[in-house]
């Protein structure tokens, strides 16, 4: 008889990826049958999953192992064939360390003992597509911390066209452990202002990292 998993090696192999399609978790009854456990217990590690903001639960899409697809996100692939590196940095540079500050001054005590889970997770990604989900979480997780759906809904449509955009998987290929450990410490910064409540440090924090990023993304093309 099959011994019975624990809560870590569930949770391991949800977050896997060897049962998702396209980053979304199979239906619950097809998970609780693969892992042999019942749909009680298996709600209960997805919860806390959720929780922790290691899944993305949107109502009428699914469960998501990376943050959910934009609403009619199809239409992307056609814009992001018109969109440089330059345009689609310039509207982070301008959205993103405003969300920063956001978070900083609306985000719970909850949400920044999370964030910093989550920055951490940046600090320990065993490889490049380990490092590229736990900053793809990081930076929604202050999205989301903003406290506004708007501002939410922006972020969402920026990271689906980004996503799709060729130029974005050259520079992934580019990125050398440096760079990774360089972007994990300004993750740090920026984490710690926005835990600290420190508004403009948080914007400023934000905004070189951005500065960095779209240094290495502008010399990855050339």
């Amino acid at each position: 008889m099959r011994p019975t998993p624990t809560t870590e090696e569930l949770r391991a192999a949800i977050l896997s990826g060897s049962l998702a399609v396209d980053d979304r978790l199979l239906p619950e009854r097809t998970l609780a049958d693969r892992l042999e456990i019942s749909r009680s217990r298996l709600r209960a590690v997805l919860d806390d999953l959720a929780r922790e903001g290691l899944i993305f639960r949107r109502h009428g899409q699914g469960t998501f192992l990376q943050p959910p697809p934009a609403q009619a996100s199809e239409r992307f692939g056609v814009l992001a064939r018109r969109v440089s590196p330059g345009d689609l940095m310039e509207v982070r540079l301008e959205l993103e360390p405003a969300l920063a500050a956001y978070a900083a001054e609306r985000g719970s005590a909850e949400d920044k003992a999370r964030l910093l889970r989550l920055m951490e997770n940046t600090l320990r990604a065993p490889d490049l597509a380990g490092y590229e989900r736990a900053d793809d979480i990081f930076h929604y997780k202050i999205a989301e911390m903003s406290g506004n759906a708007v501002f939410l809904t922006l972020f969402e449509e920026i990271r689906s066209l980004r996503q799709a955009a060729e130029w974005t998987r050259a520079r992934q290929t580019a990125m050398g452990p440096e760079e990774i450990a360089e972007n994990s410490i300004q993750h740090g910064a920026i984490a710690n202002a926005i835990c600290a409540g420190a508004a403009p440090s948080a914007r400023r924090a934000m905004r070189l990292h951005l500065q960095h990023v779209e240094a290495s993304l502008l010399k990855s093309l050339q």
